[in-house]
């Protein structure tokens, strides 16, 4: 059986760095976007594999068309792409949020997320054989908020919609869609969880956190399914975070 071609996006650090190692280590080849390429880099040595190293700003739409151009050209197919990049945002309440902070997190989490599935769902329609797979990084808050976050839920709950609408529009290409919802992975955006972090209520309290790796043993899962399978929705967390009863 043929290698197969993933995408990571968000792969210098966190979640898309766990993910990218757990598929170096399953065989899979990578192409590895981020905007910027010194960390792409160090994802790529601690994969322990050759990768494509394409620094990429996921919310430029000629970026994004040239990330996928290179990948066509350098391994001429492509059969994952994790759509990671994402940013939590400004921390304030609704009435501080700047337009600015807004518009920043709903390009990068929403359209950014759009540009990549877009050129991907291209690729993947277009090649022969055809089909792939598409795998979103929602998040806890596409379900459930967390206090002053008003931008990321939106853009999560957003994403929630992109990817029911990818895997509609995907099944006459052998195209599967699906979306993995992370809670309380420890990685440097979650840091801060186990200081303390506002809860519904006004506390500030800490929360439990969880290894990354568990999340990318998921990712590899979904990933590794036959295309006739898919895992539509996929939930990982912290056993003991505040989720179920939150508020």
């Amino acid at each position: 059986m043929p290698q197969q071609i993933a995408v990571v996006t968000g792969a210098g650090t966190g979640v898309g760095r766990a993910v990218a190692r757990e598929l170096a280590a399953a065989g899979w080849r990578l192409a590895l976007a981020g905007r910027r390429a010194e960390p792409l880099h160090e994802t790529a040595e601690l994969a322990g594999v050759p990768a494509a190293v394409i620094p990429t700003d996921v919310t430029d739409p000629a970026a994004v068309t040239a990330l996928f151009a290179e990948v066509a050209e350098r391994f001429g197919r492509l059969d994952l792409l994790f759509n990671n990049a994402g940013s939590f945002g400004a921390a304030v309440p609704v009435e501080d949020l700047s337009v600015e902070d807004w518009r920043a997190v709903i390009d990068l989490n929403l359209t950014g997320t759009f540009l990549c599935a877009q050129a991907a769902f291209r690729q993947l329609k277009g090649q022969r054989p055809q089909g792939g797979r598409i795998i979103n990084n929602g998040s806890i808050s596409a379900h459930v908020p967390r206090p002053h976050s008003i931008a990321y839920t939106a853009s999560k709950h957003a994403v929630t919609g992109l990817t029911k609408s990818l895997s509609l529009d995907g099944r006459p290409y052998r195209i599967a869609c699906g979306q993995i919802d992370i809670g309380n992975a420890a990685t440097d955006m979650t840091a801060a969880m186990g200081h303390g972090v506002r809860q519904a209520d006004g506390r500030i309290a800490p929360e439990p956190t969880m290894d990354v790796a568990d999340v990318a043993r998921t990712v590899r899962q979904m990933a590794e399914l036959p295309l006739e399978a898919n895992i539509q929705f996929a939930t990982v967390l912290a056993t003991a975070m505040p989720y179920i009863g939150r508020g």
